[in-house]
């Protein structure tokens, strides 16, 4: 059973939330973390969403406007980031996918991550998904 340290972060207004967190995991837990809880706003999002009835798999869509994070989960390790979000805009209304970056603090963003101390994650490339997905090592 893994040893589980816990990291409490406060993002601040204007600040870039892909940026901040791989910077965090790079100093202060290079082993790599998971995303346990997170809450707060945004002004802007760009997602990749899940394929549709045509076959589409790499859909970007870019959000503009003031949006409540309402979940966001996913890995962050030496080799990058997988994180997935959904938002909540001003009528309640949902929209989510894959985080592809320009995720932009309005008001604030609390996130609380767990780091395993006995596993190092990293990314390399999957020939069969064409990604670079989630390795991990026991220490």
């Amino acid at each position: 059973m893994s040893n589980l340290k816990v990291h409490v972060l406060r993002l601040k207004p204007g600040e870039d939330v892909v940026e901040k967190l791989q910077h965090y995991m790079t100093q202060c837990a290079p082993r790599g973390v998971f995303v346990m809880t997170c809450c707060g706003s945004v002004t802007s999002a760009t997602l990749r969403l899940a394929a549709n009835t045509e076959n589409v798999t790499n859909k970007v869509v870019k959000y503009r406007g003031h949006y409540e994070v309402l979940s966001l989960s996913g890995t962050i390790s030496r080799g990058g980031l997988h994180l997935h979000i959904c938002l909540g805009d001003h009528n309640g209304a949902t929209v989510g996918g894959h985080v592809m970056g320009d995720l932009t603090v309005f008001t604030t963003m609390e996130v609380v991550l767990g780091e395993a101390l006995d596993t190092i994650m990293d990314r390399s490339h999957d020939p069969d998904t064409g990604f670079d997905e989630l390795t991990i090592t026991k220490e």
